[in-house]
């Protein structure tokens, strides 16, 4: 090789980084002992960001395309360097790749249960757990604040310190809500999107948006959820009283399954049938005796019977009627026609259908009666 081809190959022409990890964020390009050629080629890919450092300091950004490097599109890099208009030598400067996309899947989780107050079962131990994602939307605070002088950086890197922030931040939220343990579960979106809204102050301290965060799951401890699975029981079985009596009952048709011989065996039945009895006899005379302490219902109380004047309900076996003050049980007469028991104010029968108002017209005097008069009142003739 040359002189002319050594020192061509000490010039750095083409810039660019392709991500081969998923997960690094920040990626250092190699120019250790080479210089870079004025016009050489730096191409930024999509959710990139590329950072020209000079001596430790931050100089030029550039964003995603294609750019020739040159004196016009350096302006910090060249004023920081004293260059002249014009600058044609190679220089030399760190150049750092910076990765914008999204980091998706980064999951959080209670390593200590957090201690709480339920207003239903005092004081609780709850865990949790689930998933956030993030991007870097400030480069240059990235890099001055967490990044250094590193070769690369990935999300390993900064794990376990954006999960202690998230628990804490997470821990005065569940303790600010006040949310009762068993209701949690229906707020779980709501919590989340609170959740994100205050990480993200404490994410752009270094450079970061926070772009989600999702609870999966929040539970108590096994004692806790055991003693709620315990009520939920209670409140299927309904009637203790009638729970009772079906144990008693299975257990009778157990032990009379039980088919163990000899004495031991039949002391051992004839003591467990005598437990068990006790077990009916407490089961069946419990629930006779609730019965017992339970009163009828008054026919008085609960049955109605509306007034014929005002149609105003009133108790049954009331003689007059508490709105209008007039008589409730009517006074019975005969029907004109077919003899049937009527109210008094009937208008027709309700048995041979004859109209009770009618005037009776006296066969021999054609006199006007009364329609319940037997006899004529002029002539005495029969009606």
């Amino acid at each position: 090789m040359g002189l002319f081809g050594f020192l061509k190959s000490q010039f750095i022409e083409v810039i660019e980084w392709t991500d081969s990890d998923m997960n690094t964020m920040v990626y250092r390009f190699p120019v250790q002992n080479n210089e870079i050629k004025m016009g050489a080629e730096l191409t930024v890919r999509e959710s990139q960001m590329a950072i020209f450092v000079n001596e430790g300091e931050i100089a030029d950004v550039f964003g995603p395309g294609r750019h020739q490097l040159y004196t016009q599109n350096m302006p910090i890099l060249t004023k920081l360097k004293s260059w002249k208009h014009g600058f044609n030598s190679p220089f030399k400067a760190e150049v750092y790749f910076v990765n914008t996309k999204q980091f998706i899947n980064q999951k959080w989780g209670t390593s200590n249960p957090i201690m709480m107050r339920d207003p239903e079962f005092g004081i609780i131990r709850l865990r949790g757990y689930g998933i956030y994602s993030y991007r870097v939307s400030e480069p240059t605070v990235f890099l001055k604040e967490l990044f250094g002088t590193n070769a690369s950086y990935d999300t390993s890197n900064i794990e376990e310190q954006l999960k202690k922030m998230i628990v804490s931040g997470l821990t005065d939220l569940f303790a600010e809500s006040k949310i009762a343990a068993l209701d949690l579960a229906m707020h779980y979106d709501e919590l989340s999107e609170k959740g994100k809204e205050k990480m993200q102050q404490r994410f752009s301290a270094f450079g970061f948006e926070m772009t989600s965060l999702y609870i999966e799951n929040l539970s108590l401890p096994k004692e806790v959820e055991e003693a709620m699975d315990k009520r939920t029981s209670m409140g299927v079985i309904g009637d203790l009283g009638q729970y009772q009596q079906y144990q008693a009952a299975e257990a009778l048709r157990d032990a009379a399954r039980n088919e163990s011989g000899g004495l031991a065996g039949a002391g051992a039945g004839l003591g467990a049938g005598a437990a068990l009895g006790g077990v009916m006899a407490n089961a069946f005379s419990g629930n006779q005796q609730q019965q017992a302490n339970t009163p009828p219902p008054s026919i008085s109380q609960t049955e109605k019977i509306s007034c014929p004047h005002c149609q105003a309900p009133n108790t049954l076996g009331t003689k007059f009627c508490g709105d209008c003050g007039k008589s409730i049980q009517m006074k019975k007469v005969p029907c004109i026609g077919c003899q049937a028991e009527l109210n008094e104010d009937a208008k027709f029968c309700g048995e041979c259908g004859t109209k009770q108002d009618a005037e009776k017209t006296c066969a021999k005097c054609e006199k006007k009666n009364a329609p319940n008069a037997k006899f004529c009142g002029d002539c005495g003739e029969n009606l």
